[in-house]
């Protein structure tokens, strides 16, 4: 935390109890799994649902969820968030993700053509879900942010696309041929990133599966600890507010954070945005919405700094202050 302090704005200079709350990778090993994210290289053939049981059954817990569907033949990256941690997985649906494509054109076009239309889908676009989407079938927009064409051989293109959630490549493919004139498909798709996690932080089921009889039959906590990262891992690219011990305990009982408990606060936080609530251990309290930017928060005195929308902590975590003044 030190070494980013220069992103905040230190509002008090707060110290944190060792005695109350843990550091997320010093968590003992079973609150380390039920607080924790694991990124699991999807393979293809079955479904993103059928993914998430397996995990579920692996790791002998009761709960897990996952953000942002991969059809069954797509490959990738597929965020497993297990038992608390499930309650993230509202807020990472809208990630942006990454992908590589290849498709399949219908008939033969220049390079240079096929590059000049695959720039003009780079920005906001329409789209309709195709008919196979489990979703409702009404025209809606969506950013493409980058689309760079890899390799071409003959009438197969591979290209890296990264979008805003809820884009449909297979669409994309089609919309592109049908520009060009010669029509176009989805031939293979592989999602490389989602939010924060990317093909480097994933791992096989297989793998997690070894790591997990590492730990259950020998007591060997590392691989397991290397594949399930904190739950914090998947709120890093969140706009954050750190809170003095004082405040977290009042957080857990559904208080909304006030300033007088801000230690300090990220410049990037603006009125409005989705933020994630801290402890000075980096322990994730809450998610919550901004009502304010991060310079109000910095030099309020009283008013509410973060309405709070989902608590991740438990109560008691840290001591009672009520009573005290933030």
């Amino acid at each position: 935390m030190k070494a980013e302090l220069d992103n905040y704005l230190i509002k008090d200079e707060a110290s944190t109890d060792e005695e109350h709350g843990c550091y997320p990778s010093r968590r003992p090993i079973q609150e380390y799994i039920r607080k924790g994210v694991v990124c699991i290289d999807k393979p293809m053939g079955p479904t993103s649902h059928e993914v998430v049981v397996w995990v579920r059954k692996i790791l002998e817990v009761k709960k897990t969820g996952h953000a942002g569907t991969l059809d069954p033949r797509v490959t990738g990256v597929l965020p497993v968030f297990i038992e608390d941690a499930t309650k993230l997985v509202k807020f990472l649906q809208e990630s942006e993700k990454e992908y590589v494509c290849l498709m399949r054109l219908h008939g033969n076009v220049r390079k240079e053509e096929l590059e000049r239309v695959a720039s003009m889908f780079v920005g906001r676009i329409y789209q309709r879900p195709p008919l196979k989407s489990a979703v409702r079938k009404k025209l809606r927009i969506r950013e493409i942010y980058e689309l760079e064409i890899l390799e071409m051989d003959g009438r197969d293109v591979l290209f890296r696309v990264r979008t805003e959630s809820g884009t449909y490549i297979r669409k994309l493919c089609r919309d592109i041929g049908e520009v060009l004139g010669v029509g176009a498909h989805m031939q293979e798709l592989r999602r490389t990133r989602t939010g924060k996690f990317g093909e480097k932080d994933s791992y096989t089921l297989h793998d997690l599966l070894d790591a997990y009889i590492f730990w259950k039959e020998d007591g060997e906590e590392e691989y397991i600890r290397q594949i399930i990262k904190p739950m914090e891992t998947a709120v890093a690219d969140l706009p954050k507010v750190v809170v003095k011990d004082t405040a977290v305990d009042a957080i857990c009982h559904g208080a909304n954070l006030s300033v007088r408990g801000v230690a300090f606060v990220e410049r990037s936080v603006k009125k409005d945005s989705i933020t994630a609530i801290f402890t000075l251990k980096n322990e994730l309290v809450a998610i919550g919405k901004a009502l304010m930017d991060a310079e109000e928060i910095y030099s309020a005195n009283k008013g509410i700094a973060v309405d709070i929308e989902r608590v991740l902590m438990e109560r008691g975590t840290y001591p009672s202050s009520w009573k005290k003044s933030w």
